[in-house]
């Protein structure tokens, strides 16, 4: 059996995706709802490999949003597990921005969600 340790570290999850117009807003920059349904996303990945249990996400803690992400550049989003309760988990989730043509890479965003893992009841059940 891997140690806790291990397990956390082995649950970090990392997703690139190139951000087109479709997905930006008038200011030509991406969408701050799509950001944060990409961060659930990736959080939800993050606590299901952690757990290898049912999860549902019960809040979302202050996302904060430090830098526009244009168009026509690539995120990546990167999840961690970083606290883990009784029957809930929390995980942070950050996304950098690249610029296409050049090494540029900062981070943009950054946020927490909890998850609480469920039975097949939607009852919540001990994440260890």
């Amino acid at each position: 059996m891997d140690s806790l340790e291990e397990r956390i570290k082995q649950a970090e999850t990392r997703v690139f995706k190139a951000v087109f117009p479709n997905t930006t807003n008038h200011y030509d920059t991406l969408f701050g709802g799509t950001a944060m349904q990409m961060m659930d996303e990736i959080a939800f990945i993050t606590a299901t490999r952690f757990t290898r249990k049912r999860v549902v996400t019960v809040s979302s803690d202050k996302i904060n949003f430090n830098k526009a992400i244009p168009a026509g550049t690539i995120v990546e989003l990167i999840g961690n597990v970083a606290h883990i309760g009784n029957t809930s988990i929390k995980i942070d989730v950050e996304i950098f921005v690249e610029e296409m043509y050049s090494e540029h890479r900062e981070r943009a965003v950054h946020g927490s969600f909890t998850f609480v893992a469920i039975d097949e009841h939607k009852n919540p059940v001990k994440i260890l």
